[in-house]
């Protein structure tokens, strides 16, 4: 009979309890069940189909049997965030398992938070804990449906499971591969959060190119109303111009030169602004 371990779900007896605890055993181990973690009543001498797991060096068991496990991916709910470990994640049964924070991104920033949700499967440590590991996009290898073509400029939901400076990949809430470049972002977006974007292309192996920025006539409205705000925070004058270089147009307003035209072209349409000097001014209205 194979030894009992963190991950593995087993049927056990149920042969002793006290006020907080039946002991549950398989006729050689013994593990706790606690009363105040598991909803369900235990009966002496029955036998209960049960996970195992393992915390502070003692195996506990849980009548809650997870969606995820050692052998199965499935999404988790992001209950807690601790930068010094990782996060945890509910993984439907009565404790929340840790994804350490050497299986996350490097940057905090993009670390998933409370309500977001994770595509995982469980692994042990060296101690023989369970831990919660993200999907890698490799284990979707030849898996992911295909998109079809009239797709394209349409809007589109998932979820993030990667992110890294090149771009961020999603799966798509009817399970297709999208990539989001990082041209095509504003903000980058945090890992496992579900967010909404429109397909710019649906590639040859139906996979897509998913934008997060809005279409252009939103962007000008959006973009000029961000302009607009930006010169009332700094006193109704700033010294970019149609004539600034992209590149720090980009690193004020993260948008190309061509979109901060087209919304100063907006803004002056609309007697908002106006250009002197090599400045854009307010125009008191």
């Amino acid at each position: 009979m194979n030894k009992l371990a963190a991950g593995q779900i087993v049927t056990l007896d149920a042969v002793s309890e006290d006020e907080t605890s039946f002991i549950l055993s398989n006729g050689i181990d013994q593990v706790l069940y606690n009363k105040k973690l598991n909803e369900q009543e235990l009966e002496l001498n029955e036998s209960y189909e049960v996970f195992l797991y393992q915390e502070r060096n003692q195996l506990y068991a849980s009548t809650s049997i997870p969606n995820v496990r050692l052998d199965v991916f499935d999404w988790a709910v992001v209950t807690k965030v601790q930068p010094d470990l990782g996060v945890f994640v509910d993984i439907g049964t009565c404790v929340n398992i840790l994804v350490s924070s050497d299986d996350l991104p490097v940057f905090k920033t993009v670390w998933p938070d409370i309500g977001d949700e994770l595509y995982v499967i469980l692994d042990l440590d060296k101690k023989g804990r369970l831990l919660a590991k993200p999907v890698a996009e490799n284990d979707f290898e030849g898996t992911w449906d295909t998109a079809p073509e009239t797709l394209l400029d349409k809007d589109i939901e998932g979820r993030i499971f990667r992110t890294d400076r090149e771009g961020a990949v999603l799966i798509t809430e009817d399970g297709y591969r999208g990539f989001i470049h990082h041209t095509e972002r504003k903000v980058e977006p945090r890992l496992g959060q579900w967010i909404n974007g429109r397909v710019i292309a649906v590639k040859e192996d139906g996979t897509l190119n998913v934008s997060l920025r809005p279409r252009r006539k939103e962007a000008r409205q959006t973009d000029a109303a961000v302009i607009l705000q930006y010169l009332v925070d700094h006193n109704g004058e700033m010294s970019l111009t149609d004539k600034t270089d992209p590149e720090t147009i980009y690193q004020t307003f993260h948008i190309s030169k061509a979109a901060f035209k087209r919304a100063l072209g907006k803004l002056m349409k609309d007697k908002k602004i106006e250009q002197v000097d090599g400045k854009t001014r307010l125009l008191n209205e």
